[in-house]
């Protein structure tokens, strides 16, 4: 059984083991072990994700499977990617990530539930991600949701450059 829950600072070590290793089974093949580090060392560790997890205006959502975190979900209230927003309100989907193992079980449906629900709390216009260029899953999964290729961008892992896309979900007409 998967149980779902807001991560506390206590979750802290917990969640950037989770981060390092979700994010290494998806993409560590494509970097250099030198880009590698330097990018999981400035994003996972403890310290960056307790400081994210006191962040009133980052909202989490842990995936649970016997105690043991095995997906997490990270909402931005504001927009970090390079995209104006003009005058709407939109909100930022910056993580999704899911163990390997726990693929397919629904997790991601769960979350992507979550964000949809949050999103109307805040009463957001649209909601906005950026997704691998290679990952066509990803983007499979995200236009099932209504999101659609806004422009293109790019994502940082240490010196090497991904070539990425900003989707777009409108919420309102």
């Amino acid at each position: 059984m998967i149980v779902y829950r807001t991560p506390g600072l206590e979750d802290a070590e917990t969640l950037a083991n989770l981060g390092r290793e979700s994010f290494c089974q998806a993409f560590a093949h494509l970097y250099a072990s030198d880009d590698l580090n330097l990018f999981l060392d400035q994003v996972y560790t403890p310290a960056v994700v307790a400081a994210e997890l006191g962040n009133p205006k980052l909202l989490f959502l842990v995936a649970e499977a016997g105690g043991v975190l095995v997906g997490y979900c990270k909402i931005g209230l504001e927009v970090s990617l390079d995209y104006d927003p003009q005058d709407r309100h939109v909100i930022e989907l910056k993580q999704l990530y899911i163990l390997q193992s726990q693929q397919g079980a629904g997790i991601g449906q769960t979350m992507m539930d979550w964000v949809l629900d949050q999103a109307r709390l805040v009463v957001a216009d649209a909601i906005l991600l950026s997704v691998w260029s290679g990952n066509a899953g990803a983007q499979r999964f995200y236009k099932r949701y209504g999101f659609d290729w806004v422009a293109d961008t790019y994502f940082m892992v240490g010196n090497h450059r991904d070539d990425e896309y900003l989707y777009l979900k409108p919420l309102t007409s």
